[in-house]
């Protein structure tokens, strides 16, 4: 009999429900348990998984690396799929290993050289990968200097933190001045360059931001399945236009994305962003993790995520090409379940550790199952 593969995600994206969906729908019909640990007792992965617990807050990262060693040993993890604190949890791959864990996160080094989007960018030209061009900023003369330069050169400008993920802080840079026609409709990314010179001039500390050219559409997305021999198993990317999404074979983006993932060891799950420069596709950015919208690829017939916890589980799927390639589509959010909202009384409280076979922490143990509680909506479903 097999036995089942116990996967744990820590505080991560509300749309990797759809990733815990796809391994419990594996093909090979194996038994999968999922643990989810987050700080929101209202983040749908915890209503989504057959056991969760509210994550401590506070941790330093050394801290957070104990704590998750202890769930691995209390909890029997097969594989853990780490997003908070990656970096310091994949340095303690061997003791992970050790308490009978596989990390599906890459190794320490390909972590740190994409964490910081300029050594990504110097990283990734030094191999042949085309980036656009970028300044680094901290002052607000940096930041006019950065930006004249652009739109000399006929570019819009734009601007997002040096280290950071998932578009927070991304803004577009207008020379118009703030009116109230900003304030018409729904909040938008443009921000006028004399409020953020303002800004700048009475921070009480430099920012550290990437200033750079407004990139074209299309958009791809390049998730990529990487073993720990450096050799790539599966590239497909996935095109966004507007609303309009699809899937891409195209060399012009696979291409450059495999030579990143085998050229720095981004082994196991990444995601690869390009957008267009004038005629050519340059790299955007480098996600070392599963992205969001992995599960989009079932439109292709694959499911990535199984085929992740088998490569990190040692069975080798081999070379994974798509059977097909799905329709366009667009995202569109639906009602996911919510834990109840636990009473003051029943809130968690930094107690002892629980032993392996009890139920989730006190705030989870009103749930009667995975389909009670209150509704949220999560983005990220093709239709």
């Amino acid at each position: 009999m097999v036995s089942r593969v116990r996967v744990w995600l820590n505080r991560t994206y509300a749309e990797n429900v759809f990733f815990m969906d796809q391994l419990r729908r594996n093909p090979a019909d194996r038994a999968v348990e999922i643990h989810a640990t987050h700080g929101d007792p209202d983040s749908p992965v915890l209503a989504a998984a057959d056991t969760a617990e509210l994550e401590p807050e506070a941790l330093s990262p050394a801290a957070y690396v104990e704590y998750a060693l202890d769930q691995c040993r209390r909890r029997g993890i097969d594989v853990f799929v780490p997003r908070l604190h990656q970096s310091a949890i994949v340095a303690h791959r061997a003791e992970f290993e050790a308490a009978g864990t596989a990390l599906l996160a890459p190794p320490p080094e390909a972590v740190a050289v994409f964490q910081d989007k300029v050594i990504a960018y110097e990283a990734a030209q030094a191999i042949g990968v085309p980036v656009p061009p970028w300044w680094r900023v901290r002052t607000a003369d940096e930041l006019v200097g950065a930006v004249e330069e652009l739109e000399d050169g006929g570019h819009r400008a734009c601007f997002k933190p040096a280290s950071g993920a998932g578009g927070v802080g991304f803004r577009v840079v207008t020379r118009t001045p703030f009116a109230l026609s900003h304030l018409d409709g729904f909040p938008s990314p443009y921000v006028p360059l004399d409020l953020a010179v303002a800004a700048l001039r009475g921070a009480a500390e430099p920012v550290d931001w990437l200033v750079m050219p407004r990139l074209a559409e299309p958009e791809v997305s390049v998730d990529c399945l990487t073993g720990t021999d450096n050799r790539v198993r599966l590239a497909v990317g996935r095109t966004k236009n507007g609303r309009r999404r699809g899937f891409t074979l195209d060399e012009r983006w696979l291409a450059p994305a495999r030579r990143l993932a085998e050229g720095f060891g981004l082994h196991h799950l990444s995601n690869i962003q390009f957008r267009m420069y004038g005629e050519r596709p340059v790299l955007m950015d480098v996600n070392t993790r599963p992205a969001g919208g992995l599960h989009q690829l079932s439109l292709c017939g694959i499911n990535a995520p199984w085929a992740a916890v088998r490569l990190a589980l040692g069975d080798d799927p081999g070379e994974i090409v798509p059977p097909f390639l799905g329709q366009d589509y667009t995202v569109v959010s639906g009602p996911r379940p919510l834990l109840p909202v636990p009473l003051p009384h029943q809130r968690p409280e930094p107690a002892a550790p629980r032993p392996a076979a009890a139920v989730p922490a006190a705030a989870l143990e009103a749930l009667p199952s995975r389909a009670a509680g209150r509704v949220t909506g999560v983005s990220g479903h093709p239709a």
